[in-house]
């Protein structure tokens, strides 16, 4: 886009007198910006650059080579458009839903109160704002599907198409249309990212005209949270979720056990967060599941519950003896980090364990997908135990690494089948983690492709990675080198800094091409995973640690843009200020001076 665009803009809203340079500084604003070669310049204001400064949100839609700026992520199909601005009173706006589909009412009206209360955020002032010139009426509707509550799987449309006319008779007229709420939701947030609001003027401005298809590339969106070495409140959880909305990511990956504490409240077997939990106001209630994942679901966001076994287990399972090296020392001996514990997969009473917390878990849940973990498991900590060792060579089993996996994959099967048992045989996809177990020869023994879907976790130039696509796995991507943010900073069980070090930046999770990842076999990728891993972060320290990274990983999924960072540099500090007047404490990333003077800093 060129300069031109301007005059436009004063034609179409009425070519305002903004009076003399003395009224000019009455505005909030000091300085203003003029778009030159694809480029927002700043410029002071007076007398004369009043008659054609711009604010900053106002360049930053039309001036770029991007099209519409403020948009995040780029919609992948195109955008037509013309630079006509509306002056629109947000105050005033009219709604049509498809009230045909009454289970979805509740749903879009706090659809509609999310995009007010966005809207409302560009300014700190609501009282302070001129009275808008034109109406807006928002029109949504869903071509098909059925009077239902809206549920998200893997064969979900996400697409929808966003029209913007204005006549000087109908005012302006947005009409969102999609086959699903969560496509039609999609466009409504692509929609709040059209209005801004002029701080020369104080005034909420839309493009006039707009034609928007757009889907995403990568059904899987989404980030994984880790509750158990530390607790988050039910508060810092829907704030993510608000934030991935935002960005139309899709999955919260909710890893809420682990072997540091149990805060799942179970009703069949409540001695597991008895004492499991760091203490008894550390507990996920299931009322305050059931809410998380209503919320999760207005946004467009699946909720998805990841029980990690037989790994990955030791508080809340005392007095059971059925964990093996439960807390041992030296631990290193025997797990990856303290405290250790791997489930006994000879002891036959863990089996209806395992199957109550799945029927829990699954009428909580109601999953499309389920993540039973799978990683880390240690020969060594079974090997400790005299009764599993007894077992094995019962069987006819010796001791080796070859034994150990397959006293795994014998666990794998029966937990398994109690997950099938607790579904009515409906066979849900699983997901596990890259392990020993993926790797040659035990993926051929003991996983089916038909049934998992592996989440890669190696670096993203492990030859895993290929063995395992190679063979028709559909895989989610979480590459450590690009997609573990909890990467960087002190180690917390030795000196030095910690074992993914060092710091992972924007730039290179938004660089981080899947496409290339998975080589000829990208088709069998479904999409990926940024991971939030709680050793050393909590709810206190964590917007900065997934925010605006999870933005850059947003892009990367719904747009798999061509481009690499430097060009979407200058929208994603705008974007990252748009996460901040919405109550995300995303990091910083320039001084914003950078933000104020495009192309100064990179």
């Amino acid at each position: 886009m060129g300069g031109n665009f301007c005059l436009v803009f004063f034609i179409v809203i009425a070519c305002q007198n903004f009076g003399a340079y003395a009224k000019a500084r009455d505005y909030k604003a000091v300085y203003g910006y003029e778009c030159q070669q694809s480029i927002c310049n700043k410029v002071e204001l007076t007398e004369e650059t009043i008659k054609t400064a711009i604010s900053l949100p106002v360049c930053r839609m039309l001036c770029g080579e991007t099209k519409v700026g403020t948009v995040w992520p780029q919609p992948t199909r195109g955008i037509i458009y013309e630079n006509d601005l509306l002056n629109v009173d947000i105050r005033n706006i009219s709604w049509k839903f498809p009230d045909q589909f009454t289970k979805q009412l509740l749903f879009w009206r706090a659809s509609k109160g999310r995009f007010l209360k966005q809207l409302e955020n560009a300014n700190d002032d609501i009282n302070s704002i001129n009275n808008g010139e034109s109406k807006l009426e928002i029109v949504i509707k869903i071509n098909r599907g059925t009077n239902e509550v809206p549920r998200l799987t893997l064969d979900t449309d996400e697409s929808y198409k966003l029209s913007i006319s204005y006549t000087p008779t109908d005012g302006a007229i947005a009409k969102i249309s999609s086959n699903t709420y969560f496509g039609a939701r999609h466009g409504l947030e692509t929609l709040s990212q059209l209005i801004i609001y002029d701080e020369i003027r104080s005034q909420y401005l839309l493009l006039a005209k707009v034609e928007i298809e757009d889907a995403p590339v990568y059904k899987w969106r989404g980030i994984l949270l880790d509750t158990s070495r530390h607790f988050y409140s039910v508060k810092s959880i829907k704030r993510t979720i608000d934030a991935l909305a935002m960005v139309k990511l899709n999955t919260f990956h909710w890893h809420i056990t682990d072997s540091q504490s149990f805060p799942l409240e179970l009703k069949s077997r409540p001695e597991l967060h008895t004492l499991g939990a760091y203490s008894p106001k550390k507990v996920y209630k299931q009322e305050q599941i059931s809410e998380i994942i209503q919320y999760g679901l207005i946004r467009g966001v699946r909720v998805m519950p990841e029980y990690d076994a037989p790994a990955h287990v030791s508080e809340g399972w005392q007095h059971k003896a059925m964990v093996a090296c439960s807390n041992y020392q030296p631990w290193r001996s025997y797990c990856f980090e303290p405290p250790c514990g791997q489930l006994d997969p000879t002891v036959d009473g863990l089996y209806p364990i395992l199957e109550d917390i799945y029927r829990e878990i699954f009428e909580l849940f109601n999953p499309d997908i389920f993540h039973m973990g799978g990683d880390e498991v240690v020969s060594e900590c079974w090997n400790s135990s005299e009764s599993i060792r007894n077992w094995m060579q019962s069987q006819g089993w010796g001791l080796e690494e070859d034994d150990f996996h397959r006293l795994w994959g014998d666990f794998q099967n029966k937990a398994l089948k109690r997950v099938d048992k607790v579904t009515n045989n409906s066979k849900p996809p699983i997901i596990l983690w890259t392990s020993t177990l993926t790797q040659e020869p035990y993926i051929d023994q003991y996983i089916d492709k038909s049934r998992y879907i592996i989440q890669i976790w190696t670096k993203s130039t492990s030859l895993e990675i290929k063995a395992i696509v190679d063979r028709g796995f559909r895989v989610i991507i979480s590459n450590s080198d690009a997609l573990y943010f909890d990467c960087g900073g002190p180690s917390w069980t030795d000196s030095g800094n910690n074992w993914c070090s060092p710091f992972i930046g924007w730039q290179k999770v938004y660089e981080n091409n899947l496409d290339i990842i998975a080589g000829t076999n990208k088709s069998l990728v479904l999409g990926a995973e940024a991971a939030v891993w709680s050793e050393q972060i909590d709810e206190f320290t964590l917007d900065y640690r997934l925010w605006p990274r999870s933005s850059a990983l947003a892009e990367r999924l719904w747009s798999n843009p061509k481009q690499g960072y430097r060009e979407a540099e200058a929208r994603m500090l705008y974007h990252r200020q748009r996460l901040v007047v919405n109550g995300i404490s995303a990091e910083a990333l320039q001084p914003e001076w950078c933000l104020q003077n495009e192309k100064s800093c990179s």
